[in-house]
């Protein structure tokens, strides 16, 4: 797992192109707004957050946030745990992205 500062994460995505975003929040907070082509999986679901992580493909790289860096740097914890090599934490999370936003 590695930490990445906003403009490492921005800069880190616009060069790969075998990347997944994915948001760990809560659905409460994804409605509120996410960043744009994220998948969405509940870091709260428990066992079924880890059944989840496993139907993801494992050759990818996954960028993982949640509201402030958080929960994100659990899940990539996790994920390296059940095999994922490349799993990045956006520091400061949701709450500090300056990005595009979309909203569902």
């Amino acid at each position: 797992m590695a930490n990445l500062t906003q403009q490492d994460w921005i800069k880190q995505l616009e060069e790969d192109n075998n990347y997944v975003v994915l948001d760990v929040r809560t659905q409460e907070e994804v409605d509120l707004g996410k960043i744009p082509n994220s998948i969405h999986i509940d870091i709260y679901k428990g066992q079924g957050f880890i059944y989840e992580l496993q139907e993801l493909d494992k050759t990818k790289n996954y960028y993982v946030y949640c509201r402030s860096g958080n929960r994100s740097g659990q899940a990539c914890a996790i994920m390296n745990q059940l095999g994922f090599e490349n799993a990045y934490n956006l520091v400061g999370g949701f709450n500090e992205w300056k990005g595009e936003i979309a909203y569902q």
